[in-house]
């Protein structure tokens, strides 16, 4: 019987090797829900996060922010309010087309799931029934005009640029976010580990497309294209 692939076992959830250290992380990083203006702290550094965290003051209440490019210490932050200034939140609705936002919700009042890493940004494209965004993979999408973004695009862009050098600074760097620094072929495992592994040489050995109802001990490599329908 062989094992199960690397990716089953890290979506399993049952094993120490692929948590996340939950216990290293500063806390929700989201929108503020209120109306209320709020004044930025600090600019820290989120393990985990390829892009820096705002710390920013509403009245008693500290909440963390992902960090727009040029945001600044002391800087006010708007919330729901028609107001064009990197960092300001608002729906979408009341975006202007052509505008950079980061941060989107895909549901209102979640907080914010799309465009968080380092660099990206989304373009307002249309507004109709719904939103139209032009997101950092070149795919268009509709939101609901409720959701809530925030202007300008997520600082540390250029953190790709600069070389890890060594291999102890990239363990360390993804330890955070709980992935392995290597990658290992599945061409070069044995049979045992990975349905790719095995042979005098190293090929896949079998078809390398397979289906997307594979169960997932199987479900490696790519997956085979939809089948075309003849058009009548």
């Amino acid at each position: 019987m062989g094992k199960r692939v690397i990716s089953r076992r890290r979506g399993n959830g049952n094993s120490p090797t692929y948590w996340s250290p939950s216990h290293r992380h500063i806390g929700t990083v989201g929108h503020h829900h209120g109306l209320d203006d709020g004044i930025v702290e600090d600019i820290v550094q989120a393990p985990g996060r390829s892009a820096p965290v705002a710390r920013v003051r509403y009245g008693a209440e500290s909440v963390f922010q992902i960090a727009p490019d040029g945001l600044e210490v002391g800087q006010t932050i708007a919330h729901d309010k028609p107001v064009i200034e990197r960092g300001n939140t608002m729906p979408l609705g009341m975006i202007p087309e052509g505008t950079l936002v980061y941060n989107v919700e895909l549901k209102p009042g979640d907080g914010g799931k799309l465009v968080r890493a380092a660099g990206a940004t989304a373009l307002i494209v249309s507004h109709g029934t719904g939103t139209m965004l032009l997101l950092p993979s070149g795919k268009m999408r509709e939101f609901d005009s409720k959701c809530r973004a925030s202007i300008g695009v997520v600082s540390g862009s250029g953190r790709a640029e600069k070389p890890f050098y060594k291999a102890g600074r990239k363990f360390f760097a993804f330890r955070s976010t709980a992935k392995a620094h290597v990658r290992v072929r599945g061409v070069a495992m044995n049979p045992v580990n990975h349905p790719h592994g095995g042979g005098a040489h190293q090929h896949v050995g079998r078809p390398s497309t397979v289906s997307a109802g594979a169960p997932p001990g199987m479900k490696v490599g790519r997956f085979s294209p939809k089948r075309k329908r003849k058009v009548k």
